[in-house]
């Protein structure tokens, strides 16, 4: 996995080659194009000449329409790869603010091409991952201002990107590690280090993490090592191996019938004061039932079905708290930068494509017998002048 040139051309082309989704439905609305106008930095804003952008369930689910509230099913091969009806206007994006064509892609490494007005020129050519939740800077949270790359503001599947200059975090030519490991960062990172950042994740918890061989829970895993909790994972039984090798102290069968039995036969009988849910779907009540008095539940995502089945009286007689994560609070993303120069956390990357795969890329997402992150590679822009 080689990085980029340590360079940019010095003059910006016109066009450049990206993906134009057309409409939300299946794979077919995903359009690969060599003559899309390159985007130009307004004020405060940067020009990145993408390196790399991770694959997500974000941009598949907002592809297909999946968080429109009509839809009651989980993220399955067979939605993501067909979609759950076609549409050209916004049936179903998380904001409901989605225009087409729009260039998704939430995981973006690159370097800075060009800066708009009121950017220092000096940031050209600078290593950058893109935070890809654009907020108000005058919104203390984010939450009614934010967008999101690739959905509301156009993102990575392509040669160059806009955003605004804060969004772009710069990355030391020093640190040795892979553009296509970093673009894992800014969503898959970015959302497990939100998740244990609301939740309160510390030193001593032992915490449940479903869906850990993926990009997101391989990364809540190596977060939650790394600040002294103990873990257990749920993931397929052929993907333990890997699990295990970020971090994982015990390993649940992702299939067992009795997730409640199961973790606690792997912890010696102990309950566990958090749970860093992506799965949701019918083990919703056991992953509830494991949590000792006081615990707390987090979740970013529903791969298995956004409807459980929640008594009350579970919440409120064990005194759980619950944590819905999206936009990120304004400490996350230093913190998982901070984290990532420690060597606390070593982004996991099953494989690269080109852009131009990105239907193949996903179908193979969607299958889910990867470990870790799927990334795309835009063709080369060509050397510097």
């Amino acid at each position: 996995m080689a990085a980029i040139p340590r360079t940019v051309p010095r003059t910006v082309p016109e066009t450049m080659a990206g993906v134009h989704l057309t409409g939300q439905g299946g794979l077919d609305k995903l359009v690969y194009r060599e003559d899309i106008p390159t985007p130009k930095p307004g004020p405060g804003e940067v020009l990145v000449q993408v390196a790399a952008a991770g694959v997500n369930n974000t941009d598949i689910n907002t592809r297909i329409g999946w968080y429109s509230p009509d839809v009651k099913s989980g993220t399955t091969a067979e939605g993501g790869s067909e979609g759950l009806g076609d549409s050209e206007k916004d049936t179903g994006s998380w904001t409901g603010r989605l225009v087409f064509p729009r260039i998704q892609g939430a995981d973006c490494v690159g370097r800075i091409a060009a800066v708009g007005p009121g950017v220092d020129p000096a940031r050209i050519g600078e290593r950058t991952v893109c935070e890809p939740y654009i907020v108000d800077p005058d919104d203390e949270t984010g939450l009614e201002s934010a967008g999101f790359l690739g959905s509301e503001y156009d993102g990575a599947f392509a040669q160059f990107m806009v955003l605004p200059a804060r969004n772009a975090h710069r990355v030391s030519d020093d640190l040795d590690i892979p553009d296509p490991a970093l673009a894992t960062l800014p969503c898959s990172g970015g959302t497990a280090m939100n998740m244990l950042v609301m939740a309160g994740a510390k030193a001593g918890d032992l915490a449940l993490v479903t869906g850990a061989s993926g990009g997101v829970g391989t990364f809540l895993v190596q977060i939650l090592k790394h600040i002294g909790a103990e873990v257990v994972a749920v993931a397929s039984p052929s993907k333990f191996d890997a699990v295990k090798a970020v971090g994982a102290d015990h390993l649940v069968d992702r299939t067992t019938p009795d997730l409640e039995a199961a973790v606690l036969e792997a912890t010696g009988g102990r309950r566990v004061s958090l749970v860093a849910d992506v799965v949701g779907g019918a083990q919703f009540p056991a992953m509830l039932a494991l949590l000792r008095q006081g615990g707390r539940y987090v979740t970013a995502g529903a791969i298995a079905g956004p409807e459980v089945t929640l008594d009350l009286r579970t919440l409120y007689l064990k005194s759980l708290s619950f944590f819905g994560s999206t936009v990120y609070r304004r400490e996350t993303f230093p913190k998982l930068m901070r984290f990532l120069e420690e060597g606390g956390i070593k982004p996991v990357v099953d494989s690269t494509a080109p852009l131009a795969e990105i239907r193949d890329a996903q179908t193979r997402f969607l299958a889910k017998t990867h470990v870790g992150s799927l990334v795309l590679i835009p063709p080369p822009v060509g050397a510097a002048d």
